[in-house]
């Protein structure tokens, strides 16, 4: 049996499944989220993988030292460190640094989401008493302002602004005909 093409209306189907789901692998170097635990809110470099559960990490730069921790613990990140199999934690600590793996992880969406829910749960009572009077203010700002707009569209819709008329070049004037003839003028027109 020879090889058979496909239908070309199965092509895009199978170029699809052909697509990686998954981007972000458990590998060396990889750095990870520590989502709960003891270290919650850390991040740590994964070392070596002990077994499909557990793998052993290193903090250097964030405070968490070397042991084995859970995958179920951890949330991998886009980050990857290069360093060999089983590193000693100065050389882990030496390709952290070089990454700037703190300062990458501050700028990312995820760390901000992060320190935003953080700085909410913090707030005091006054606090959220001042930023519901400046949601109120700039609720109504946006409100008069949605107002305007929406009176101005009506009064589009209703009659039509007319754009001013050029000026026309002035015409030679006729000479204004006595009033007796227009009025002949007009009997004639009548009698016809």
């Amino acid at each position: 049996m020879g090889f058979r093409a496909l239908p070309p209306l199965l092509l895009p189907f199978c170029s699809r499944a052909a697509i990686m789901v998954f981007k972000r692998f458990v590998e060396i170097g990889r750095v990870a989220f520590i989502s709960f635990g003891p270290h919650a809110g850390k991040l740590v470099a994964i070392v070596d993988v002990i077994d499909q559960n557990r793998a052993l990490v290193d903090g250097p730069c964030s405070g968490v030292r070397r042991q084995a921790m859970p995958f179920k613990c951890m949330q991998l990140t886009d980050f990857v460190l290069k360093f060999p199999h089983s590193a000693r934690q100065k050389c882990v600590r030496r390709a952290w640094e070089k990454e700037n793996i703190n300062e990458k992880w501050a700028a990312t969406r995820w760390a901000k989401k992060i320190e935003a829910r953080e700085k909410k749960a913090k707030m005091t009572d006054f606090d959220r008493y001042k930023v519901m009077k400046a949601k109120k203010m700039r609720n109504r700002i946006i409100k008069h302002e949605m107002k305007k707009l929406q009176k101005l569209a009506s009064q589009k819709g209703k009659k039509p602004e007319k754009a001013p008329k050029p000026a026309k070049a002035p015409k030679a004037e006729k000479a204004p005909k006595p009033q007796k003839a227009q009025k002949q003028e007009k009997a004639q027109k009548a009698q016809k």
